[in-house]
């Protein structure tokens, strides 16, 4: 009896591919879309509707069932309130590593259940190698894609009956079967922005729900340099968007963010050297661990502390109120909020939310 497979498709190509390639594999396939955002964008066009509609099409050519599930609810709940809450904190959230923990991997696989699924698969590009019952979250083969930062707060329970069937494929190679197989989502752009909100003007976004409070730009010295538009709209290393050039004393180096004081709503900014950037560890609450917590309290690994980043070499050091990260090289630009995520060869071994960096 072939086993059943729910597919999570967004309308986008790397899902088509992914539902397409376990129907040849003999799967019994069920394409299911996840409706977690309700609001038009800036021109008044529900992108989520569009998106559905490549399903369709997509379910059609492939000749699949396709359903569609409303989260809205649990995502304003679980991730988009968070994400809310940490702006408001000064601090830089990714919602979409919340997201796959609380919606792709969670609601989405109850709803997948309900429908009779031996397995889920999504078109994340990564692997997975089930052992037993240890499963352990892997590299995609594809290493300018991969996609673990974004999975790394992910459980055992989780994990297990997921498929990733893009993990082992290039980009080119999925672009390449949806154009031969005809798939309407073969030359459609990936998404980018916040995880199922899509692109939008940020500032914009974020003021219908965050009040902007101006404060002052200053250096360390006490310099004023002229206004914020609100502690929430910058990120630590940031130089555009700062309106300050041409400052009376200026070297002609650009100016950058260093610090966030939002108990006296203050922009702290440099120019010049970057070595206020540059810290030599960070600390950590709690960390995820993949497959579970290491045997050793202080151990070597590599870790990304944001998504576009080289591996960086660090010593791990498991404490009795946390985790301490010592970097071999130091790092710029940690910023409180974003996730530190590790890494064993090939295996994504867990990663946490990055409470402060060390100078």
């Amino acid at each position: 009896m072939k086993k059943t497979v729910v597919v999570g498709m967004s309308g986008g190509v790397d899902s088509s591919v992914a539902a397409l390639i376990l129907k040849e594999q003999g799967y019994n396939v069920i394409g299911l879309y996840m409706s977690n955002w309700e609001e038009t964008d800036e021109c008044g066009h529900c992108t989520g509707e569009e998106d559905y509609a490549d399903v369709r099409r997509v379910a059609n050519k492939i000749g699949i069932p396709y359903y569609s599930v409303n989260l809205a609810k649990q995502y304003m709940d679980r991730v988009f309130t968070y994400f809310l809450e940490e702006y408001n904190a000064g601090r830089t959230p990714n919602p979409d590593v919340l997201c796959n923990r609380e919606i792709k991997f969670k609601d989405f696989k109850d709803e997948a259940k309900r429908l009779g699924a031996d397995y889920i698969a999504t078109g994340h590009y990564c692997d997975i190698l089930h052992d037993g019952d240890i499963h352990y979250l892997l590299k995609a083969k594809d290493q300018s894609k991969d996609q673990t930062y974004f999975l790394n707060q992910l459980s055992q329970e989780q994990l297990d009956g997921v498929l990733f069937p893009l993990g082992k494929m290039d980009k080119s190679e999925v672009r390449r079967i949806a154009l031969e197989n005809g798939l309407a989502t073969a030359e459609k752009k990936d998404s980018t922005g916040i995880c199922f909100i899509g692109e939008r003007n940020f500032r914009n976004f974020l003021l219908n729900y965050i009040p902007a409070k101006p404060g002052k730009i200053m250096t360390y010295d006490g310099k004023v340099l002229g206004e914020h538009i609100g502690l929430m709209y910058y990120t630590i290393g940031q130089r555009r968007g700062l309106n300050i050039g041409g400052q009376k004393g200026d070297d002609g180096s650009r100016w950058f963010v260093i610090e966030k004081d939002l108990k006296n709503n203050i922009l702290y900014v440099a120019h010049g050297s970057e070595d206020k950037l540059f810290s030599k560890g960070l600390l950590m609450n709690s960390v995820n661990w993949i497959p579970k917590i290491p045997d050793k309290k202080v151990f070597e690994c590599t870790a990304k502390f944001r998504y576009r980043q080289p591996e960086q070499k660090c010593t791990v050091n498991i404490l009795e109120d946390g985790i301490r990260v010592d970097f071999f090289e130091r790092q710029r630009a940690i910023t409180e909020g974003q996730f530190a995520v590790f890494y064993d060869g090939d295996k994504c071994i867990g990663g946490g939310v990055i409470e402060k960096a060390i100078f």
